[in-house]
This record gives structure tokens, C-alpha cells and sequence, in this order.
């Protein structure tokens, strides 16, 4: 029985598990950097080697191991395997350790606790790429065929097209440089689809934003027909948009309705929009029925703005007054799907609360709503102002039905736009009545519509030079909405039209401040100085207002207008030439160019604009007279006279013009169609003295036996002119005397007035 019964050594007996907490050199990791035969296996394939197992003996040193017992044996290096679960000198391997993890009998033989290797030092470097290889190659080319996209795209957002499509050329070009490449190194099944399919997409888009159509077209062909792109048959859609924009709209509707066919019906919201396509191509080719075909359906699967306007534009073609009703009922209805306003009202106090509702006042978000609901509000609008004179007998029965639908729908407040606009649409057709009677039922509505229809009222008054109404009404609108630019602008208008300039620049001053977008208020404020001779704010006024709009004629005139005041003619002609490349057949601009050239002394480029005004307005007298003199100066008679006949024609009782023909008749040397010109004259003038004089100094030069006549005409005509004189002298001579006694009197009484005046005054 003892046989199988061990007993403890004699060694060591205060530590019975002391060789439980030896350990296995071979895991030791602090010595594996010095282990060469790790380090060789780690860098080379030295350790994908057979390894030695514990049968075959090994020939490396042997490091001794302690087992539980304290038998020493020898292990194996990391050349070798250990073995296990053998029994080694008779002795079994213990099962269990008690040594916990990281301490280890090393720890009391004084090495330092590490259990994460911090003091091995840092990690040997990195291997160096081999930058020459082809595939670091590949990478780096793909890398830059990305890049380049990238910036295509960039540039295209920025507005710079032809950039954009340089870049997408050159990514283009590398492309195909890089599946060569591939293709030389790698099987065709690793190219890169996604790449190529980018970079040909984003071709074709820059080629079409730059209006290359063909090459766009070619582009996408290239996509499209490759079976080896998914989804590629939608890009059929972007084809159509080019046929759309080269107006070849049979193709277009073929192109698109192709894509209809590739796309899923999961796919809704894309499916349509290319019918909304569909339905506006059909529109501009006149298949008014096929268009409402499409845009019923759109509107019993999805219904949206566009499409519903659209709908009532094509019933609209086609006449049908039932349908236009629908229509418009159905548009609507269409959902905004926007927050109330109320949402960004402050519900309490807390000003966490407060501080969150301003930020979302007037973020994005904020801004996208809004211009929905204008569009919303823009659609609904134009299709009642366009189907109200046609869905009834009359407008106004139109617009009473379009306003009662308005007003039981989600867009109450159109219901009042629709009634001024109604108003307008009298004063269109010049029922002044009509208007004025529409726009007084406002009065007692609520302010804001009770100051647009009072500011219209004044607008018209005024038009109608009625300026005690004008202002009246002018002082309504005002007083309901403080902040309404175009009141304060029409009070400003009454007041200037009064005579008060200084007064109605304040209101001009105050409506810009309520709104500064107001050009009509900035536009009579310089009006306004220029009237009260203050030209250099006047000056400021129209520079300000040429930054905001800067092809108005109107600013322009006004900016030469004021240098030409301020005596400035060269800046005058600088500002006037700007003019007249923006409206280039303006006779007056023109006339006016030729004048401060003409004050400049360069009369042949006055001759060249005074010829350009006449010939688009030629009927300016002051012009013809100029032209006429101008020829007349540089001794070209003949040519001045078609301008003194067409002066005689614009107005005949002036004899002036008469005069110059004959006298062109006479500078040129053809007397007998002077004399011819001069007896025309004394026909139709017989008391004209000037006329006589030609006609005597002719005949006497010519020899006629007419000329005693008509000295004898001239004699008497000069007797009768003298005689008129003296009785006109005599006149003013006997009336002297009592005259001056009654201005005597008359300003007695002026000032005894003005004692009175100032009596009652104090």
C-alpha cells in the first residue's frame, strides 16, 4: 500500500507549493527580444518551419524546468516543443498553478512589476513601402482620379463650369490610365466599377452644364449601355432634360418614359417626378389630353404644387371651366406640411425656452418653410387671376368664386389679395369706379389689408390729380400699418406734389427705414434733393440706388442729370454713354449726348448723336433746327433743307422754317426756286415783312417787272408797322401818369394790409 504513497522531500519544508509558482522560460516575454530564434522566425519565414516535437530529440540547449515536486528537467527551446502531458523522470506534470497572473518569483528576486511590457522600449519601426511597386502605384492614381473629382464637383458649386469641366476631363483621362494599369497587373474582375461609373457621370453632367449637349449625350450613352453599371438605366432621365433643353421634344418624352420603365414602383417619389417631366413636354408640344393625363395621376397618387398648377394651366388650354374648378380645388387642398406659427412663439418665462426659439426663428429649416408657403401662395394666386375671367360670365363673379373656395381652405388670408387683386384687375380694364368702390370695402378690415387697399386708393387718386384724396387716404394707410414702405411712399408723393419737399423727405427717410429693399422711396428722396438743390446728397442717393438696380434707365438719366447740374459734362457724357448701351434707341438720351458735346465744342460727335436721335424720333424740332444749322454752318445748304421742309410739316403756322428753305433755296444758288419758295410764303403770310425784303432783293436781282410791286407791298407794310408802334407808344406815354398815381395808392393799402396783418398777428 505504501508503494503508491509519496512523501514530501526533505527541502524546503516551510514552502510546500514553492514549485508551483515556477513557470515555463519559453512563454516569458521580457526575454523574447533577446531569443534570436524568435526574432529570425518573426522577420523571415524561419518559423513556418516543422517543428520539433518532443519525440525527436533535440540538439538545441535545453533549459531546465521545474515541476511541482522540484525535479529538474529539460525543455526544449523555442526552436523545439515542449512536451506535455507526459511523464518526465517518473514525475507527472502538476494540473493546476497558483501563481497569479503578472507575479511570478522574478518579482521577489527584485525585477521591477510590468505586466504590459512597458520597459521593453519601443517597438522596432515599420518595414518602408516600396513606392515603386504597382499596386502603391494604383492606389496613389486612384487617390488622385478621386481628388480630382472632388474638385470638379467644387467648381461647379462655385459657378466656375469651364473649370469644372476641365477638371472632370482630366480625371477622365487618368481613369483610363489607371484601368491599363490594373489590367496589367490584376485580373479585369478588379477594376474599380464605382470609380469609372463616377467619373463618366460626372463627365457627362459638366459637359451639359456647359451646354455641350452632344458630347453629354455620347457620355451618357457610354453608362447607359454598359451592363456591368446597375441602376444605370435612370440616367436615361438626365438624357431626356437635354432633349427637353434642345427642344426636341419627341425624345425627350421617349427618353423619359424609358427611365419610367427601369425604375421600380418602390421608387415612388421618383417615378414622379419623371411624370411631372412627362406631363410639362406634353404641355409644350400642345398634347394638352396627355399632359392632363399625367398630372391626374400624379395628383391622385402624390399631389404636390407644380402639378397641380399645372393641371389648371392645361384644362386652362383646353377650355374646360368644370375642370378648372376641380383643378383649383384640388390645389388647394395639396398639403403644406409645415409647422404652425405658433411653434415659434414663447410659450413661457424660461429662457432656456427662449433661446432655443431663436435659434430656430430663421434657421434653414425655417427659411425652406417659408419659401414653400410663398410658392404655395404665388401658384394659388396666379391660377385665380388666371382662371377667374373664364370659369363665369364675368372676372368678378370669377374672382367671388375663387375668393369663397380661399376662404374655406388653409390659405384664409389669400381671401383679401384676392380682393385687391380684383380691384387692380377693374383698373386694368379702366373701370376706375369699379376699383375704387372694390378697395373701399377694406375700410373696416383688419390693418394690414386695410392699409394695402388705402395705399392703393391714394396711388390712384394721385394718378388722377386728386391730391386732398390722394393724401387722405394716404394718412389711412399710414395710421393702420406704421411700417408699410409703400404708405409712407405715397405720403411722401402727396406732400412732395404740395410743395413741402423737406417734409416729404422725412417720409421717404422713414420708409427706407422700415425697409430698405424700398427703391421707389430712395429713387424720390434724390428727386427730392435735387428739387431742394442739394446735389451732392441727391448724387448719393442715385449711386445707392444704380448699386441696387443696375440697368434702370431711369437711375442713369438721373446720375448724368446731376453732374450735368454740378457742371460736370464729362462725367454727364460717361454716365449718359452707360445709358444708351442700355437703351440704345432713347432719342432724348441721344439729344441729350449731342448737346454737352456740342457745349464742348466737338461738333462732330454732336452731329453724330443729334443724327442718331432723328433718326429714331424725328419729329424733335429743337434736333431738326440743329441739324439744320449744322449743315448750313459747313456749307452743305441742300442737305439742310429736308430738315426746315420736315420742321414746316411738324408745324406749319411757324414761318421761321419756311424762311430757312427758301433761304437754303437762295445759299445754294438756285434762285428761281428760292423765288419760287418766297412768293409760296407771301401767299400764305402777306404781312410778313421779312418775306417781302427776299422777294424784292430776288426780283431785282433776277430783273423781274414784279419787283414794284412788291416794293410797294413792302412800303406799305413798314408804314403800317410804324403807325402801329407810335399808337402803341402814345398808349403807354398818357397812361404813365394816372398809373403811377394808382400804384401809389395800391401800396398804401398793401401796407396799411400788412399793419393789420401784423396787429392780428401779435
Amino acid at each position: 500500500m505504501m508503494q503508491n504513497v509519496h512523501l514530501a522531500p526533505e527541502t524546503d519544508e516551510d514552502d510546500l507549493y514553492s514549485g508551483y509558482n515556477d513557470y515555463n522560460p519559453t512563454y516569458d516575454t521580457e526575454e523574447l527580444e533577446n531569443d534570436t530564434a524568435f526574432q529570425q522566425a518573426v522577420r523571415t519565414s524561419h518559423g513556418r518551419r516543422p517543428p520539433i516535437t518532443a519525440k525527436i530529440p533535440s540538439t538545441a540547449v535545453t533549459r531546465p524546468v521545474a515541476t511541482g515536486y522540484g525535479s529538474k528537467t529539460s525543455l526544449a527551446s523555442s526552436m523545439g516543443r515542449p512536451m506535455t502531458g507526459a511523464i518526465q523522470d517518473g514525475v507527472t506534470r502538476p494540473m493546476t498553478a497558483v501563481r497569479a497572473a503578472g507575479f511570478t518569483k522574478a518579482a521577489l528576486r527584485g525585477s521591477a512589476f510590468d505586466p504590459l511590457g512597458q520597459s521593453r522600449g519601443p517597438a522596432p519601426p515599420l518595414e518602408a513601402k516600396n513606392e515603386d511597386s504597382p499596386e502603391e502605384k494604383i492606389r496613389q492614381l486612384e487617390k488622385k482620379v478621386n481628388e480630382l473629382v472632388e474638385e470638379s464637383c467644387i467648381a461647379n458649386s462655385c459657378g466656375d463650369l469651364k473649370l469644372a469641366l476641365e477638371k472632370a476631363k482630366d480625371a477622365g483621362r487618368k481613369e483610363r490610365i489607371l484601368v491599363r494599369q490594373r489590367e496589367q497587373v490584376t485580373t479585369p474582375e478588379n477594376i474599380n466599377l464605382d470609380l469609372t461609373y463616377s467619373v463618366l457621370l460626372n463627365l457627362a453632367s459638366q459637359y451639359s452644364a456647359n451646354e455641350m449637349y452632344a458630347e453629354a449625350l455620347t457620355t451618357f450613352q457610354v453608362i447607359v449601355k454598359n451592363k456591368m453599371f446597375s441602376n444605370a438605366g435612370r440616367l436615361k432621365v438626365n438624357m431626356g432634360n437635354i432633349y427637353l433643353k434642345q427642344r426636341n421634344y419627341s425624345k425627350a418624352i421617349k427618353f423619359y418614359r424609358m427611365a419610367l420603365d427601369q425604375i421600380p414602383s418602390v421608387h415612388k417619389e421618383m417615378r414622379i417626378k419623371i411624370m411631372q417631366n412627362i406631363g410639362v413636354t406634353f404641355i409644350k408640344t400642345g398634347q394638352y389630353s396627355d399632359a392632363i393625363n399625367s398630372f391626374e395621376h400624379i395628383m391622385s397618387m402624390a399631389p404636390n404644387l407644380k402639378a397641380g398648377f399645372n393641371l389648371i394651366l392645361s384644362y386652362f388650354a383646353v377650355g374646360d371651366r368644370d375642370k378648372m374648378k376641380k383643378a383649383f380645388q384640388k390645389l388647394i387642398a395639396v398639403p403644406l406640411e409645415i409647422d404652425e406659427d405658433d411653434k415659434y412663439i414663447s410659450p413661457s418665462d424660461d429662457p432656456h425656452t427662449n433661446l432655443v426659439i431663436e435659434a430656430i426663428k430663421n434657421d434653414r429649416l425655417r427659411q425652406m418653410e417659408r419659401e414653400r408657403k410663398a410658392m404655395a401662395e404665388k401658384y394659388i394666386m396666379t391660377a385665380a387671376k388666371l382662371i377667374a375671367p373664364v370659369i363665369e360670365t364675368s372676372f368678378a363673379v370669377g374672382y367671388d368664386w375663387c375668393v369663397e373656395v380661399v376662404k374655406a381652405s388653409q390659405y384664409v388670408e389669400l381671401a383679401n389679395d384676392l380682393e385687391i387683386n380684383k380691384a387692380i384687375t377693374y383698373l386694368r380694364q379702366k373701370d376706375f369706379n369699379q376699383a375704387v368702390e372694390t378697395l373701399k370695402m377694406f375700410e373696416k378690415k383688419d390693418s394690414r389689408v386695410k392699409s394695402a387697399a388705402a395705399t392703393n386708393l391714394s396711388f390712384l387718386y394721385y394718378l388722377e390729380n386728386e391730391f386732398a384724396q390722394a393724401s387722405s387716404y394716404a394718412d389711412l394707410a399710414v395710421n393702420s400699418d406704421r411700417y408699410n414702405p409703400s404708405a409712407l411712399t405715397n405720403k411722401g408723393n402727396t406732400v412732395f406734389a404740395n410743395g413741402d419737399y423737406e417734409k416729404a423727405a422725412e417720409f421717404y427717410k422713414e420708409a427706407l427705414r422700415n425697409d430698405s429693399s424700398c427703391t421707389e422711396a430712395l429713387y424720390n428722396i434724390g428727386l427730392t434733393y435735387k428739387r431742394l438743390n442739394r446735389l451732392d446728397e441727391a448724387l448719393d442717393c442715385f449711386l445707392k440706388l444704380h448699386t441696387i438696380l443696375r440697368n434702370s434707365a431711369q437711375v442713369l438719366y438721373q446720375i448724368a442729370n446731376v453732374y450735368e447740374l454740378m457742371e460736370d459734362p464729362h462725367q454727364a457724357i460717361e454716365w449718359l454713354m452707360q445709358l444708351i448701351s442700355v437703351v440704345p434707341t432713347d432719342s432724348r438720351a441721344l439729344s441729350k449726348l449731342g448737346e454737352l458735346y456740342d457745349s464742348e465744342g466737338d461738333k462732330s460727335q454732336a452731329f453724330q448723336y443729334y443724327y442718331e436721335s432723328y433718326r429714331y424720333f424725328p419729329s424733335n424740332i429743337e434736333v431738326i433746327e440743329w441739324l439744320g444749322a449744322y449743315y448750313i454752318d459747313t456749307q452743305f445748304c441742300e442737305k439742310a433743307i429736308q430738315y426746315f421742309e420736315r420742321a414746316s410739316l411738324i408745324q406749319p403756322t411757324q414761318v421761321k422754317w419756311q424762311l430757312m428753305v427758301a433761304s437754303c433755296f437762295r445759299r445754294s444758288g438756285n434762285y428761281q426756286k428760292a423765288l419760287d419758295t418766297y412768293k409760296d410764303i407771301h401767299r400764305k403770310f402777306p404781312e410778313n415783312v421779312e418775306c417781302l425784303r427776299f422777294l424784292v432783293r430776288l426780283c431785282t436781282d433776277i430783273g423781274l417787272k414784279e419787283v414794284q410791286e412788291y416794293a410797294t407791298k413792302l412800303k406799305r407794310l413798314e408804314k403800317m408797322k410804324e403807325i402801329r408802334e407810335q399808337r402803341i407808344k402814345s398808349g403807354r406815354d398818357g397812361s404813365e401818369g394816372p398809373r403811377s398815381r394808382r400804384e401809389g395808392s395800391a401800396s398804401s393799402v398793401f401796407l396799411g394790409m400788412n399793419k393789420n396783418f401784423f396787429i392780428l398777428s401779435e
